[in-house]
């Protein structure tokens, strides 16, 4: 690896000289679990580190070729977090290439993953390159045996748990994992029955220099990575299921741009995105692996009614997304003031007495005079959401309505002063109750026997 230090990195501004970025290997150690991604940008390399506990990994004979295609996914998908550091105009490898489906697929991602970072740089996606494919086909799908279990991410969220309990009440084997090694994750890991694997990842720290030092930066589509990890995790373990904790409300759009652009911060929850993974896991890596999320037809109100039920996990998760920095927390479990913070405080509130949510974030957020316009752009009157993993716009309105109705709740000033907002939105129906947006529906991949056992 080349070794960079700060004069080299100073000299090497601006980013958007540099020429090409290469894929230039992949290497995995069955004996230790390591998994090791080499990228160069120019003359900057780079190695992305993923170890998977579990080592050694001897009796793998009848995955390889399934295994060595997870790490090709995960290497090219993985690289997206080094090349928007300059967004050079070429792709190049330095051995396995994608063929042309894959190279359409990897193109998409990048153009849609990173919608966000490049409307936050005033960048045009439409000018990003396009991924070089091969004339010839990748090898297809293995078919080994998998063991009929399922592998459960979990992020420390209501979310995740909620999944965990639908399992758990169908009787599904499940074992939970988290990527990184976020400490609020493992302790909840730890009150979870069954396994709780950990998988470290480490992002090569030239990375973080170079973005000190000026590089391009910004929102990367960060689920797209941990679920081409696990599911190489998933051949490892011998698990047939990856069962992610995704909403359907991540498929609206965070706003839409002067170009008519839909971006958003979601789309690597979404069920576009979805559909796209299940589709490359079932092409090219394992014919009985599936990879889908279980909440996929739920909206976040109907999440957060269900969790509000869920008392025996109120006081261990927290959707606060300052919890889970690369470089480690910078909050304690709520930082009260993100848009993440009022947007699940919001969508629990219908739901919980405000001495029980008040209990749980350490504040009443709702009663403070002072959050009112923070909570306001979750309703996106103006027609932009903040970019973050929110919900639907329709569903924090609903929710402040259904509050607004709640002698509990209606004299709390963001309530009162939101209600009267929406008064003019209400009169001209475009309001959806929370009974309406608490129905299920909409497109989903989730097999038929864990529906069936619902």
């Amino acid at each position: 690896m080349v070794e960079l230090k700060s004069s080299a990195l100073a000299s090497a501004k601006p980013f958007d000289t540099h020429r090409s970025f290469t894929f230039v290997e992949q290497r995995f150690d069955p004996l230790t679990g390591v998994v090791e991604l080499v990228y160069k940008l120019d003359q900057f390399e780079f190695t992305e580190r993923f170890i998977f506990p579990g080592a050694p990994f001897v009796q793998l004979q009848d995955q390889h070729t399934a295994i060595e295609a997870a790490l090709d996914l995960l290497h090219w998908v993985a690289g997206i977090s080094y090349w928007k550091s300059s967004c050079p105009g070429r792709f190049e490898f330095g051995n396995r290439r994608p063929d042309a489906w894959q190279a359409d697929w990897l193109s998409r991602l990048y153009r849609q993953g990173l919608a966000e970072f490049a409307f936050e740089n005033d960048l045009d996606i439409g000018g990003f390159p396009i991924f070089p494919a091969t004339d010839a086909t990748q090898k297809p799908a293995s078919s080994g045996a998998l063991e009929r279990r399922s592998l459960v991410p979990m992020g420390g969220g209501k979310d995740s748990l909620v999944a965990w309990e639908r399992l758990r009440h169908r009787g599904d084997p499940a074992d939970s994992v988290q990527v990184g090694t976020a400490a609020l994750i493992q302790a909840l890991g730890k009150q979870l029955p069954g396994q709780h694997r950990v998988i470290n990842r480490a992002v090569d720290p030239q990375l973080l220099e170079l973005n000190h030092d000026g590089a391009l930066n910004g929102h990367v589509p960060v689920t797209a990575i941990n679920a081409a990890a696990l599911t190489l995790a998933a051949l490892l373990w011998r698990y047939d299921r990856v069962i992610f904790a995704n909403e359907r409300s991540a498929n609206e759009a965070t706003r839409i741009d002067h170009l008519g652009h839909q971006i958003n911060h979601q789309f690597s929850k979404s069920f576009e995105f979805e559909a796209m993974f299940d589709d490359w896991v079932g092409r090219y890596i394992h014919r009985s692996l599936r990879v889908f999320s279980l909440l996929r037809q739920d909206r976040e109100l109907c999440i957060c009614k269900e969790f509000a039920q869920l008392r025996q996990w109120h006081h261990a998760f927290s959707s606060c997304n300052r919890n889970f920095h690369l470089d480690g927390p910078r909050t304690s479990r709520w930082c009260g003031q993100c848009p993440k913070c009022h947007f699940v405080y919001l969508c629990l509130a219908p739901f919980m007495s405000p001495s029980d949510l008040a209990a749980i974030f350490g504040q009443d957020l709702l009663g403070q005079s002072g959050q009112i316009e923070a909570f306001s752009e979750l309703l996106a009157l103006d027609g932009v959401k903040p970019f973050e993993c929110v919900g639907e716009a329709n569903e924090a309105r609903a929710a402040v309505t259904a509050l607004a109705e709640q002698s509990n709740w209606a004299d709390h000033a963001v309530v009162q002063a939101l209600n009267q907002r929406l008064r003019s939105i209400a009169r001209k129906g475009n309001a959806p109750s929370l009974a309406e947006l608490c129905q299920p529906g909409g497109d989903h991949r989730i097999p038929q026997d864990l529906i069936d056992a619902s």
